[in-house]
């Protein structure tokens, strides 16, 4: 199997390709949320927003989001721990 590895720091994901990912997760983005990220306190953020607030801010700041996040056939697994990725496979 081969994949395509994507450096969220040097080609962030888009506004459009980050409400994709979470529709293949089927999770909100507030449960992506780095708490512990430093712009997580900088923008003052209290883990309680909606996707409307936080999938630009996912965008702006990509170390905000949890990752990394597998995509295979139109679905998606965060895979924390890694061994979620086999639900995929």
């Amino acid at each position: 199997m081969t994949f395509e590895y994507r450096e969220y720091k040097r080609n962030p994901l888009s506004e459009s390709e980050i409400q994709t990912v979470l529709g293949q997760l089927n999770v909100a983005a507030n449960t992506l949320l780095r708490r512990r990220e430093k712009a997580y306190k900088e923008l003052g953020l209290n883990g309680n927003e909606d996707d409307a607030t936080l999938v630009p801010l996912f965008a702006q700041h990509p170390g905000l989001m949890q990752r990394p996040i597998f995509v295979h056939n139109g679905r998606a697994v965060l895979c924390r721990p890694f061994d979620k990725l086999l639900e995929l496979l």
